[in-house]
């Protein structure tokens, strides 16, 4: 066989080979993050950069527009990121968006920091843990109140956590320390002046071309990105994210938490009706689930709690409207500060408190009311149910004989002569033996 044939078959089983390694060097997939950093969205974008780095893609693209989120969200997003053997870009994308307070942070530890024209980042000062009403977290008089003491530290805190991702990432350490302290935002265009962002682009196309050619260090190498021909993949959320993001907002998860609380409370009302115990028992914990990630304040989930409490009791204690209308009260006070905090798009507006706080209201009185019923409603069954039970006579006897009561033969006794077929009444029971007493009433047997 000619030699220069074998050559070509070698290597043209070398480049078959290696083609599938090819393409996916030379793809972008891009992840879209709109809206609150929440646990979903981080589940989302951390399980998008396994993806990136199982796919062996040469960049993965962000595309943010937020107005902040939860801390604990954002620094799982952060450190994906930093771990991350495959550059990231975030692109503070449309036009019109914003990487406000957790996007900031997320812009300061990519590799690459982008944003498009018409577009701004900053205020990035914590909100979470911030009472309303409470000075600003920057003062540093002496003899400060406690609550003052506290978000000190919580600024100094994350002062430093976005000015080491600036050192690290060499951008402008001083502005975003200002972005902290000071709560200041800048344009895209002064964020590229003041070297807080590498890249101003139009759109995604305009990104990767000047993108192209660019050496982005990693750890202990350095990657040239060739990005002018590049496959383009967007990641969209699958059925977890999608399901985490429904649960994880904060009006479904307080009507799901008072689903499974009603749930419950009509299934201990009315033993073995299984279906509401076990759907309460499911939004219950997924209600709860959603919660522990949010900024809950135990004094307003207990002032809710508490409403249920002196809302069911209004049935069952004559007061006049007084405990019914308290407990309305403490539920509508209890849900405006269940979430205790400033966050954007995760507070409970007055349109969804106020008819919820009305149903809560007709749905506890309407479960009591079934429950007081059933209490008053007479005993069909057992043997407390004998006593008021007529019979008959089987014999005539003075103080103890035989008698017929719902068709069974019981020992009873009497203060009376009782004659043979003359109808009785049950008194009283004492083991198998009935009290009775003569009855001129209508004959149940």
């Amino acid at each position: 066989m000619n030699p220069l044939h074998t050559l070509m078959r070698f290597a043209l089983c070398i480049f078959l080979v290696l083609l599938p390694f090819t393409a996916n060097a030379t793809s972008v997939q891009v992840l879209t993050i709109q809206g609150a950093i929440s646990p979903a969205s981080a589940d989302y974008l951390v399980r998008g950069l396994d993806k990136a780095i199982k796919d062996q893609v040469q960049l993965v693209v962000i595309e943010l527009d937020t107005p902040g989120g939860l801390d604990t969200s954002m620094r799982d997003i952060i450190k994906a990121i930093l771990a991350s053997p495959v550059p990231v870009a975030t692109y503070v994308s449309p036009q019109g968006a914003r990487a406000a307070s957790a996007g900031t942070y997320i812009l300061y530890a990519s590799h690459i920091a982008a944003m498009a024209p018409g577009t701004n980042l900053g205020a990035a000062t914590p909100l979470e843990l911030a009472p309303a009403g409470n000075e600003p977290a920057t003062s540093d008089k002496p003899g400060a109140p406690p609550g003052d003491a506290r978000m000190r530290k919580v600024v100094h805190d994350a002062a430093a956590y976005i000015r080491s991702l600036a050192e690290l990432r060499g951008r402008n350490a001083e502005w975003a320390e200002r972005a902290v302290r000071e709560a200041v935002s800048l344009s895209a265009s002064e964020a590229l002046k003041l070297k807080v962002v590498d890249v101003v682009a139009t759109d995604l196309d305009d990104l990767l071309r000047q993108l192209n050619g660019r050496s982005i260090k990693l750890n202990d190498r350095t990657v040239t990105l060739d990005t002018m021909h590049a496959t383009i993949e967007r990641v969209m959320p699958d059925w977890r994210s999608r399901l985490l993001a429904v649960i994880g907002d904060p009006g479904i998860a307080y009507i799901l938490m008072l689903l499974g609380i009603y749930g419950l409370i009509y299934e201990f009302a009315s033993p073995g009706m299984l279906f509401p115990g076990v759907v309460g028992g499911i939004c219950l914990l997924l209600g709860l689930f959603a919660m522990q990630v949010m900024p809950i304040s135990y004094a307003g989930l207990a002032l809710m709690l508490l409403g249920i409490v002196l809302m069911i009791s209004e049935a069952f204690v004559p007061s006049f409207g007084a405990l019914g209308l308290g407990g309305i009260a403490a539920f509508i006070i209890g849900s405006v500060m269940l979430i205790d905090t400033d966050l954007p798009g995760y507070g409970l507006p007055w349109m969804l408190i106020v008819p919820v706080a009305g149903a809560s209201a007709l749905f506890s009185f309407f479960v009591a009311s079934l429950a007081l019923r059933a209490r008053r409603r007479p005993v069909v069954t057992g043997a407390e149910e004998l006593v008021g039970a007529t019979g008959v006579a089987l014999e005539d006897f003075e103080h103890e004989g035989w008698a017929r009561i719902h068709s069974e033969r019981w020992r009873v006794r009497s203060k009376t002569p009782i004659p043979r077929g003359s109808t009785i009444r049950v008194r009283a029971r004492h083991d198998l033996v009935l009290d009775v007493e003569p009855w001129q009433g209508e004959e149940h047997v």
